[in-house]
C-alpha cells in the first residue's frame, strides 16, 4: 500500500502505510550507506497523476507530504529524493497511451507539484510508447529538474509500441536539446532481458551506449504478460539476481543498478555487496 493510497482509506490506514514506508526506506538506506553507496528513492506516486488525484479528492499537497516523507530520512548520508511519474494508461500494453502534445499537458501539473514541493529529480516509470514518453519529457523538463525516462523494454530491444530504443533515445535527446533526460533506463524487467535488449543489433550504438545508464531490475525473467498472471510470486534469490546485474554491468556499464518487483533487503545487501566488491578489485 502507498501513502497516497493510506490516505484514501482513512487516518489509521495512512498512518500504517506511512510507518511501513518508513520500514523499508530506512532499511534500503542502511543498506546503502553501510556499502558506501548513495541512496536514490522516489515517492510511492507512479499513478498520482491529477485527473486521478482529483477523483481522490486530493490536491498537490499530498505530493509535498510524500516529498517530506523521504526528505525527513536524509540525514546522515548522501540521499536523493526523486518525484516518481507514470504513463497515463497500462504501462505493459500500451493501452491509454497518450499522443505527445496530450501527455506534455496531462503530466505538467505532477511535474510542478514535484518542482514546488523541493523534490531532488523526476523520474517517469515504465513508460511503453514514445510519444507519451517524450510528451513527459517536455513536461518534466520545463520545470528544470533533472529527470529520467525508465522505458518498458522487451527483449527484442524495442518499448512496447514497437519503437526501437536506439531511435527513441535519438529522436527525445534531439526533441529536447538542452532540456535531454539525464539518463534513460528500464524498469520491471530481468537484468538478462535488458542485456539481450541491449544486444540486438540495431541497438549496438552510440546513443545506447552512452545514454542509457540505469535499470531498476525484477528478479524473474518471465515476461509482462506472464508476470501479471502470476498467481505466485516469481523469481531468482538474491546472489544469483546481484550476479545477472553484475553481468549486465560488466558488458554494458551503467550508472544505476536497483530492484524492481520480487526483490526485498536481501537482495539490496548482496546487490551492494557485489557491487563494492567489484569495485574494490
Amino acid at each position: 500500500m502507498t501513502f497516497s493510497e493510506g490516505m484514501a482509506r482513512g487516518p489509521i490506514a495512512m498512518l500504517e502505510g506511512r510507518a511501513a514506508l518508513l520500514r523499508l526506506w530506512r532499511e534500503y538506506r542502511d543498506i546503502a550507506w553501510a556499502h558506501g553507496l548513495p541512496f536514490f528513492a522516489t515517492t510511492p506516486t507512479r499513478r498520482a497523476n491529477r485527473a486521478r488525484m482529483e477523483r481522490a479528492g486530493h490536491g498537490p499537497e499530498l505530493i509535498a507530504q510524500n516529498v517530506a516523507l523521504l526528505r525527513s530520512l536524509a540525514q546522515g548520508g548522501p540521499m536523493c529524493v526523486g518525484g516518481l511519474m507514470g504513463c497515463r494508461g497500462d504501462a505493459y500494453t500500451g493501452e491509454g497511451a497518450l499522443p505527445r502534445q496530450e501527455a506534455r499537458a496531462f503530466h505538467r501539473w505532477q511535474a510542478e507539484a514535484f518542482r514546488r514541493a523541493g523534490a531532488d529529480f523526476l523520474l517517469a516509470g515504465i513508460l511503453p510508447t514514445a510519444p507519451e514518453a517524450q510528451g513527459m519529457a517536455q513536461a518534466m523538463a520545463e520545470t528544470g529538474l533533472p529527470y529520467v525516462l525508465s522505458l518498458t523494454l522487451r527483449r527484442d530491444g524495442r518499448l512496447v509500441d514497437g519503437t526501437r530504443l536506439c531511435d527513441l533515445i535519438r529522436e527525445t535527446d534531439a526533441l529536447l536539446g538542452e532540456g535531454r533526460p539525464a539518463f534513460y533506463m528500464s524498469n520491471c524487467i530481468h537484468p538478462d532481458a535488458v542485456r539481450a535488449a541491449l544486444d540486438q543489433a540495431f541497438n549496438r550504438c552510440g546513443a545506447v551506449r552512452a545514454r542509457f545508464l540505469g535499470v531498476q531490475a525484477n528478479t524473474s525473467p518471465r515476461s509482462f504478460a506472464e508476470l501479471d498472471g502470476a498467481e505466485a510470486l516469481q523469481g531468482d534469490a538474491p546472489e544469483p539476481w546481484a550476479e545477472a546485474l553484475l553481468r549486465l554491468h560488466r558488458a554494458h556499464p551503467m550508472r544505476l543498478l536497483d530492484g524492481c518487483c520480487g526483490t526485498d533487503g536481501r537482495h539490496m545487501a548482496a546487490l551492494a555487496a557485489r557491487l563494492t566488491a567489484e569495485a574494490g578489485n
